[in-house]
């Protein structure tokens, strides 16, 4: 029962944002909602909701071509980073992804903050 209400709860929080996104030139192509129970037993909605560190955003304007040619279109959240790290070498290697996590050059910080304010921008306007 309670992971049918969670559901049900995700998907029109996820279907309700999904129509505001597309109204405003952006697809919300995944996300995720973080659930947990107050002291009374309530289901409660807790952490960030659709931010760019929990979804994933792409404009609508170049999907159809990036899905043609099997790539992912631009996007507006730290899918950035993520692909930095993939790519990132440490003493030749690359990184294997445990602690210490290699610090990020400004230039990777400063497009991530650009992405972030234009996704806002974007859904705000």
């Amino acid at each position: 029962e309670m992971a049918a209400r969670i559901r049900d709860i995700s998907i029109a929080i996820y279907k309700e944002a999904a129509a505001i996104a597309l109204a405003k030139g952006m697809i919300i192509a995944d996300t995720k909602f973080e659930f947990g129970l107050d002291e009374a037993g309530h289901l409660v909605l807790m952490d960030e909701v659709l931010t760019p560190d929990s979804s994933r955003y792409w404009p609508v304007e170049g999907y159809d071509a990036a899905f043609a040619a099997g790539a992912n279109p631009p996007s507006f959240d730290k899918q950035f980073v993520r692909d930095w790290l993939e790519q990132v070498r440490i003493n030749g290697k690359p990184w294997d992804k445990t602690p210490p996590a290699p610090r990020l050059p400004q230039d990777v910080i400063d497009k991530t903050a650009a992405k972030y304010r234009e996704a806002l921008q974007r859904l705000t306007a």
